[in-house]
């Protein structure tokens, strides 16, 4: 399994904070030792700059993938997807119709709605009457769901708000924790009960 995390200029590093982690460690996995990689995607490889002054360097280009059955691509949030990102986005788009799994928070939504890739499926955003202002050809406004995060068939959107609701769905999109990890994973970031870290270490010793 390979999770393709779109890396581009300005890209709002706290919105993949808690999933990123959690990949790239595996701390939490079912199986840490199984055939699974988080790798950054580029346009090419020329590297990028986060909006915290991060500067990462893509693992691969989009013309060196080809996504696999298990594989998904993760959107983003940033502050080019109103006006950009064509090629990704159409790369996105064309995945989600083939049956890939695709995620995107806050911004990436929006180049979602404005490719016509939110038509057809469940989605939020940050917001309806925003969405619908930005992007002109967006024509979900049946399927748009007031959540912080929505998760449908092989779609999960998130508003920029909802880091944690977005990682807690891409991680049960993806399958790699058992599924009492994660809702004590979610609910202890959310609630900050010792009660939930309890859950949390007993559910890895099962």
């Amino acid at each position: 399994m390979r999770v393709y995390l779109y890396v581009l200029n300005t890209l709002a590093d706290w919105e993949i904070g808690y999933l990123t982690a959690e990949l790239h460690s595996k701390r939490f996995f079912r199986n840490p030792k199984g055939d699974f990689q988080l790798m950054k995607l580029g346009l090419s490889r020329t590297p990028v700059e986060s909006m915290g002054g991060m500067h990462i360097t893509p693992d691969v280009g989009l013309d060196d993938i080809r996504m696999e059955k298990d594989d998904m691509l993760i959107l983003p949030g940033a502050d080019t997807w109103t006006t950009g990102n064509d090629v990704i986005l159409q790369f996105a788009r064309d995945r989600l119709e083939q049956g890939f799994r695709v995620a995107a928070i806050c911004g990436a939504t929006l180049g979602l709605g404005r490719v016509g890739a939110l038509d057809s499926i469940g989605h939020t955003s940050n917001d309806l009457d925003f969405l619908k202002a930005s992007c002109p050809a967006y024509k979900g406004e049946a399927q748009y769901r007031k959540e912080p995060a929505v998760r449908d068939r092989n779609l999960v959107t998130a508003t920029g708000l909802a880091p944690l609701e977005f990682s807690y769905e891409v991680l049960g999109m993806l399958d790699v924790f058992r599924r009492e990890t994660l809702e004590a994973w979610y609910m202890l970031h959310k609630t900050r009960e010792a009660q939930h870290y309890h859950a949390l270490v007993a559910s890895m010793q099962a």
